[in-house]
């Protein structure tokens, strides 16, 4: 069974950085895509940023300049470092991964999520 689990969450005071960590464990074939989203209370779930397995990056606007994700395909790995943190980034964010348990079939896996808190 693929299982996604995060950590790194916290909280912080506006303009201070944290860096999120996930762990894509279980037996599968590969992974695709991975992502990070966010839900603020209140609001619909948000992509915050991507990236493809051949480290292709994407960014919502709105953390464009302060956030970065990267992964370590050799330990099945994505992380967001978020920089110049604002209270506006406080939301619970869940990593996402685009895993192949055989090579015929690719499902989408999520976290548990981990709460961000920024004050001002």
């Amino acid at each position: 069974q693929v299982q996604l689990v995060e950590s790194g969450g916290g909280q912080v005071q506006a303009g201070g950085s944290l860096n999120l960590s996930c762990v894509v464990s279980g037996k599968f074939f590969s992974i695709e895509n991975m992502a990070w989203y966010r839900q603020a209370p209140g609001k619909q779930r948000e992509l915050v940023a991507t990236i493809t397995s051949d480290i292709s990056t994407n960014y919502a606007d709105s953390v464009k300049g302060r956030f970065t994700i990267s992964r370590d395909n050799s330990r099945n790995t994505v992380a967001l470092q978020m920089n110049s943190l604002k209270p506006e980034d406080t939301a619970v964010y869940y990593c996402n991964a685009a895993v192949r348990p055989n090579r015929w079939i690719r499902n989408n896996y999520w976290g548990q999520g981990t709460q961000v808190t920024v004050s001002a």
